[in-house]
């Protein structure tokens, strides 16, 4: 697919997600090449809405597998429907006396699909979004090398299945552990970090239209000077967007001027304990004081 660095800008933005140009251009060459785009970075900087936004921008189908420890085929790839056989087996037997073939059970009326067997049947490119390929063992991601390498799927009953089309596929890792590197080497690459801070002033605006100018932008220095410091979990972008839509719902107009207000609403932000603790006990009044 030809798709031009200023188009693939345009139709992110159109679905809500603003990208820089190294990002489009990234994007526009797992397009033009059809080679899978494995993305890291903290978790909340926006790996999995890219994804999502990619597929908007696109009018494609997303098709989501959440890896996990222990993600086998059956839940990856494919099963069979095992009730639907056992009845079909009772129903012919009943009917004649002949033996039930094989052929007839492990035929494609039994399979369900799942995510990769989805993918590769979609009459046109769907946006197949791997999220948390870290999370999945190595066994898995050696089968899922061999998969994004021929684009079909071996089924020992039925054969080999070819792709449809060729999928958008992002795959997505928060660094929990290392991958192998063919995985690497059969991938393009991007590194996703937290936005800067204008990026992200950006972000909220255009999430939340309707938000005070002067508010949005202490709410983002706020979070930005959160970050720089010592913490277990740092706030993602979307923390900052669900804090800033719960200001704005208890209508306040600057954080400089309710600094109670701001302690209290920092669960919104913080999600740990020490965390929470430690900016209740004066850090975030500190904070406020510098971006006042």
């Amino acid at each position: 697919m030809h798709c031009t660095i200023e188009d693939v800008h345009e139709r992110l933005n159109a679905a809500g997600y603003i990208a820089d140009r190294t990002l489009a251009t990234t994007l526009g060459l797992l397009l033009q090449l059809e080679r899978p785009l494995l993305i890291e970075g903290d978790a909340g900087v926006g790996k999995t809405e890219l994804a999502k936004a990619l597929a908007r921008g696109f009018e494609s189908r997303l098709i989501r597998l959440q890896c996990y420890e222990g993600l086998d085929t059956a839940t990856a790839v494919y099963e069979w429907n095992y009730p639907h056989q056992l009845l079909s087996i009772k129903m012919q037997e009943f009917a004649s006396d002949a033996a039930v073939q094989d052929s007839e059970i492990f035929s494609e009326r039994f399979l369900l699909a799942r995510p990769l067997l989805q993918a590769i049947r979609e009459p046109q490119p769907a946006v197949l979004l791997i999220d948390e390929i870290d999370r999945a063992d190595e066994a898995f991601e050696a089968y899922l090398l061999e998969v994004l390498s021929d684009f079909q799927i071996s089924i020992p009953e039925i054969g080999t299945i070819a792709a449809r089309s060729i999928p958008r596929v992002v795959l997505t890792s928060n660094g929990t552990r290392e991958l192998s590197d063919a995985l690497r080497r059969r991938c393009l690459y991007h590194y996703l970090d937290y936005p800067d801070l204008e990026k992200e002033l950006a972000i909220v605006r255009r999430r939340l239209p309707g938000i005070e100018g002067g508010l949005a932008r202490q709410i983002v220095d706020f979070v930005q000077s959160l970050r720089r410091r010592d913490l277990r979990k740092r706030p993602g972008i979307a923390e900052t967007l669900d804090w800033a839509s719960a200001l704005t719902r208890l209508e306040v107009r600057s954080l400089v001027e309710m600094p109670a207000l701001v302690e209290d609403s920092l669960a919104c932000l913080l999600k740990t304990e020490e965390d929470l603790k430690a900016f209740r006990d004066g850090q975030a009044r500190e904070l406020l004081a510098a971006i006042a």
